[in-house]
């Protein structure tokens, strides 16, 4: 099993005029790699005021994803952002304990063979 975390940014709001960005749309995904339906959700917007004129003013066509992040994760805080990732992650780890715990079936019947064609 190995989960994954990943940042992202969903939608951003900007003033046409400026080029600044007013509002990020974030989310952070924990998802387990083999099993895709093990999976943990954040997510949250940051509101931003721009000012153009300011020392380290980004507009918005010059701006990458990391770039954002950047903001995302400065305006939660490190200790935030690693508390947030370490939910995820046990989250998933919880799900995939669960999903490998249990299975359905009766011991009378025996699983369809996944290989089989149908044919005796």
């Amino acid at each position: 099993m190995a989960i994954t975390v990943t940042w992202s940014i969903v939608d951003m709001k900007r003033d046409v005029a400026s080029g600044g960005v007013k509002l990020v749309y974030w989310q952070c995904v924990a998802a387990d790699d083999t099993n895709t339906e093990c999976s943990a959700v954040e997510s949250g917007k940051l509101q931003l005021e721009p000012d153009a004129d300011a020392d380290g003013f980004v507009a918005y066509d010059d701006l990458t994803e990391a770039t954002v992040l950047g903001w995302v994760k400065d305006s939660l805080g490190e200790d935030a952002v690693s508390a947030m990732e370490t939910q995820r992650t046990e989250k998933v780890a919880a799900q995939v304990a669960r999903k490998t715990s249990e299975a359905n079936g009766t011991p009378w019947q025996p699983a369809a063979d996944p290989d089989a064609d149908g044919n005796e």
